[in-house]
């Protein structure tokens, strides 16, 4: 056995010997669920939130590009409501260019202190120049001055550059601060499909999927 496949050896043996889902963990009985995933999905916020689960409204975005391939990233629950679930980001970032060609994406929030996770699929449309100005003008001046420059993922190649761009937009905003970002966007993730998903520590997890049928929503329960 060579010395890296030893390594390797000893990584997943220290992996599988971490422990999840230590509990105490919450009951999730699918039967009294409520008809709408809106609804619940809310009380599972809200109860992570009282429990002081840590960044209880961060969610993972995942999309695919024009070949086809996935990519991920954590942002920022803006807000839900009847129309969906929804975030912000600039049209002209990775993920609003894949979102343009590719106009669906999933949504997946954990909370690893209540074995708990949400997966949610569906439609993303972008919002009204209106909505997009509001959730701009809501940033901070600095969140607000880094989208200025429209530069996000790009390669950086010179850190003072970064820092000179930043300030020069914080002076912009702060003579003009009004002043909106248009390729600002706030989007809205439609649901199709939203899956909760509740551990439990003997590995018999309780899962429940919600399917949109027209106006309503169906419910099945799923193995686990």
């Amino acid at each position: 056995m060579t010395a890296g496949s030893k390594h390797v050896s000893g990584t997943r043996q220290w992996l599988r010997g971490l422990e999840v889902f230590a509990g105490p963990l919450p009951e999730f009985d699918p039967a009294s669920a409520p008809a709408d995933p809106v609804r619940l999905f809310l009380s599972w916020l809200v109860e992570a939130v009282a429990d002081g689960v840590r960044d209880p409204h961060a969610m993972t975005l995942s999309t695919v590009d024009s070949a086809g391939d996935p990519d991920a990233r954590v942002l920022i629950l803006k807000g839900v409501d009847a129309s969906g679930w929804q975030f912000a980001g600039h049209a002209f970032s990775p993920k609003g260019g894949q979102l343009a060609c590719h106009p669906r994406a999933a949504l997946t929030f954990y909370w690893p202190e209540h074995g708990r996770q949400v997966r949610i699929r569906g439609i993303v449309t972008p919002g009204s120049a209106e909505e997009n100005a509001a959730d701009f003008l809501e940033r901070s001046v600095t969140a607000r001055a880094e989208a200025l420059p429209a530069r996000q993922s790009q390669y950086l190649m010179d850190v003072v550059e970064r820092d000179q761009a930043l300030e020069k937009s914080r002076a912009v905003i702060e003579r003009e601060p009004s002043l909106v970002d248009s390729a600002w966007t706030l989007y809205t993730l439609a649901p199709s499909e939203v899956e909760f998903w509740q551990a439990a520590q003997n590995r018999m997890h309780t899962r429940l999927r919600y399917e949109r049928a027209g106006d309503d929503w169906e419910r099945f329960r799923l193995w686990s």
